[in-house]
């Protein structure tokens, strides 16, 4: 990365040039605070221990609650528990796909330093979630619609959701030059961004299958307390899980790239100190 430089044996991080739109120096000076990548790994040291605590903690909450002590439901039964998993992982698709655009929007306009690293290191953590959540759903639907799958507006568009996932992956280790790679996949995350509202809307825009929302509703909630408050420790545990992954992996990716920059300075040092001595009579 052009925005990590060695000198004199230290890392340091720099807003990279792009062409596009040129930040204030106010955006400037406020993004080169919080991308400070000691500043950064000091908090994210921090939050780690309680990201991974709080994710254990709601998991062994939320588990036995949503399997064992909450009720079946009165039409779908005993089988309405998958939505324990498949709801929160549907969930989870969305908002790590909204935190891989915010972070390539902060690097493709801002510069920001940091927004590549959280768009790759989001970008796998969201796929599986949604292939968890695809998986999930035709277990659920086989008994309730008497198929695994058909071409409904909210599970096709949940589908290109994971294509959106696997193309931004593909693209980010489609080009030798990393930068480019990386700029490619922040234009198609961003243009992928419509699909989130549609997955959200698709089941109210169009006559589907799907079941209609009914957690995040103007009117409250249509589902018993006794069923919401599992589901909601649930998608509280999976959102710690995401937090603590994204974190774990934002670091390893900073330090690895720290640690190419550094032996690419070596290399670069050696090469001028071998051509030092053979200049010299």
């Amino acid at each position: 990365m052009t925005w990590i430089n060695a000198e004199a044996g230290t890392v340091r991080v720099e807003p990279r040039h792009r062409p596009g739109l040129e930040p204030t120096t106010d955006n400037v000076e406020i993004m080169r605070r919080f991308a400070n990548p000691a500043l950064f790994m000091r908090l994210s040291a921090a939050v780690l221990p309680w990201s991974a605590a709080l994710t254990v903690t709601l998991l062994v909450i939320g588990v036995p609650w949503a399997l064992l002590v909450a009720p079946p439901d009165y039409q779908q039964g005993e089988s309405a528990r998958i939505m324990y998993v498949h709801v929160p992982a549907a969930w989870l698709a969305m908002f790590v796909y909204t935190t891989l655009a915010a972070g390539s929007a902060s690097a493709l306009i801002w510069k920001h330093p940091l927004g590549d690293l959280v768009a790759r290191a989001a970008s796998p953590v969201g796929a599986w979630f949604t292939f968890l959540c695809l998986v999930t759903g035709s277990l659920w639907g086989k008994p309730m619609w008497g198929t695994w799958w058909v071409w409904d507006a909210r599970l096709t568009s949940v589908l290109i959701l994971l294509f959106l996932y696997l193309g931004h992956i593909a693209l980010l280790n489609a080009f030798e030059e990393q930068t480019r790679g990386e700029r490619a996949a922040a234009i198609l995350a961003l243009v992928g961004l419509v699909n989130v509202p549609i997955i959200k809307w698709s089941v109210d825009w169009w006559n589907t299958l799907h079941q209609p929302s009914s957690v995040t509703k103007l009117g409250g909630p249509a589902i018993h307390p006794s069923l919401l408050w599992p589901l909601l420790a649930m998608a509280l545990a999976f959102t710690a899980f995401f937090v603590t992954v994204l974190i774990i992996r934002v670091r390893a990716e900073f330090l690895a790239r720290k640690l190419r920059v550094l032996k690419l300075s070596q290399a670069a040092r050696g090469v001028g100190g071998a051509q030092s001595s053979v200049e010299t009579p």
